[in-house]
């Protein structure tokens, strides 16, 4: 272990605590970027370059994410200038009746259509379509996004069971079946999935997100679209999570009120806004019934795996242009331009300052550091995270308890770059080893590393990965989001390991 590896994993825990202490990151991950590129390189104006190469890096990486939450923010921005949003989430409130049913339906559809496909892909349709009613009869966007998060992030992407990738990867390294960690890997996601909804249930959205008076001032991001009026506001709380006390950024927010009475009934939407609103769930719904049938039949090209999200872009974009000429042909052109310049400053506005986080976190990844260190091009960079768990494998006590609970830790500590999948080939080795060592299954001890790594990569832990595409969709501070996850999701997992160490 050199000084930058200390430096770096010091560095991660000052992250980690500065998040759960709610106090500015973006400054701490600067400075810890610039110091782990000064000790590993001992160079100061490697270090100086490394703040900024980090940042272009970090920004080409997440600028997918950016780009889908800043078409969809557009899309939607356009459908509620004709009211065609209201009219899109009437027939689903027949589903969600009220916040607690809304809070299961939310779970239940994202986990489904999140088997099927990765979370991320998805993430928009439901924004577009589902969360809207479910904001209309009291459920809090926090309350949406933990349901989300949960069910897709964490349950769906820790088995990928239908696409078998992860499975497929962790097999690599431990040398056994990957059907056989995938089945284990499933049952292990669904516990921890369900201990994780219950325990935010009961913890948060029964007790204090659906409190009445919670729920009645509950805001509604551009990022999704519902029933109410447009206000403009400081979304001073996002600042202070994310960049500190005296952070804040400007944001639009939708009230979010319950469904009117007779007196309060709102105007009838035009022929317009009914062709909007029908038309856009069905090019949606059309866009899944494809990559559906290519999947599971010969009947269409089956669409290569990671199409998934520019196709949702892609049909978004097309969209939004759709519905600018609709409402007003002859304004079309800058109607689209604006709504599309809202939703880039709102992508950016509300999750630019995860670049900085995501930079540093990168110093510590092969895959990555060579180029935010400057070296030549084809030149292997440092692998300070990966160098850092392989030093301590040889510690972990041989007792197939403690075996499943190490190799959870592990497959969480992999997960804080963001992924997680890169490592699993990691894992699975470590995996294959220690299982024999300590007699366990190695399947097993694989399938609990992928949870682990997955669960916090995916997108529930960590803010610098695809949970912010969740905060950003549903106008909630990831920071805030991550918060409320930590204590479900790392319950879950522990009663998931438990469980799999005596019974699987």
């Amino acid at each position: 272990m050199s000084p930058a590896h200390w430096i770096y994993l010091l560095g991660l825990a000052a992250l980690i605590a500065t998040v759960v202490a709610r106090k500015n990151v973006v400054g701490l991950a600067v400075c810890g970027t610039f110091v782990t590129a000064l000790v590993y390189s001992g160079s100061v104006t490697t270090g100086i370059a490394a703040v900024f190469n980090a940042g272009i890096v970090a920004a080409r990486e997440l600028l997918p994410i950016f780009l889908i939450i800043a078409i969809v923010t557009a899309m939607l921005g356009a459908m509620r200038g004709l009211g065609a949003d209201l009219m899109m989430v009437r027939p689903l409130q027949r589903l969600v009746r009220n916040g607690h049913l809304a809070y299961l339906v939310l779970a239940v559809v994202t986990y489904l259509l999140s088997m099927s496909f990765w979370p991320t892909p998805v993430l928009p349709l439901i924004a577009a379509i589902l969360l809207p009613a479910a904001v209309r009869v009291g459920l809090p966007p926090l309350a949406a996004a933990i349901a989300i998060a949960i069910t897709g992030q964490g349950m769906a992407l820790s088995s990928d069971y239908i696409m078998g990738v992860a499975s497929g990867l962790s097999a690599q390294g431990a040398h056994v079946p990957a059907g056989a960690i995938a089945d284990r890997a499933l049952i292990i996601s669904l516990i921890a999935g369900v201990v994780a909804l219950g325990v935010s249930y009961l913890r948060d959205v029964r007790t204090k997100l659906l409190d009445p008076v919670v729920a009645a001032a509950a805001t509604l991001d551009l990022a999704a679209a519902g029933d109410g009026d447009v206000h403009a506001e400081t979304h001073r709380e996002a600042g202070r999570m994310v960049g500190g006390a005296d952070g804040g950024a400007a944001t639009a927010t939708l009230t979010a009120t319950g469904p009117a009475g007779p007196e309060e009934e709102p105007a009838r939407p035009g022929a317009r806004a009914r062709i909007v609103a029908v038309a856009v769930p069905l090019a949606f719904a059309a866009l899944l019934a494809v990559m559906l049938l290519g999947r599971f039949t010969s009947l269409v090209p089956d669409i290569d795996d990671g199409q998934g999200a520019p196709l949702v872009g892609g049909t978004a974009a097309l969209a939004l242009v759709a519905v600018a000429v609709v409402a007003d042909r002859r304004n079309w052109l800058q109607s689209c331009a604006d709504h599309f310049t809202d939703g880039i400053g709102f992508a950016f506005r509300t999750m630019g300052v995860v670049i900085p986080i995501a930079g540093f976190v990168y110093v510590g990844l092969s895959d990555y550091s060579g180029e935010i260190l400057g070296m030549p091009d084809g030149a292997k960079g440092p692998a300070l995270l990966l160098d850092a768990i392989g030093r301590v494998q040889d510690h972990i006590p041989h007792v197939p308890v403690f075996a499943s609970f190490a190799m959870l830790l592990v497959g969480m500590v992999i997960g804080l770059d963001g992924n997680g999948w890169p490592g699993l080939p990691f894992t699975g080795s470590l995996a294959g080893e220690l299982g024999h060592a300590a007699g366990a299954d190695p399947a097993t001890l694989a399938a609990i590393a992928q949870n682990g790594a997955s669960w916090t990569g995916g997108g529930t832990l960590v803010i610098w990965s695809s949970l912010i595409v969740v905060a950003g969709l549903t106008g909630v501070p990831v920071i805030d989001l991550a918060r409320r996850l930590f204590v479900p999701v790392v319950t879950g997992l522990v009663v998931a390991t438990a469980v799999a160490a005596v019974a699987l």
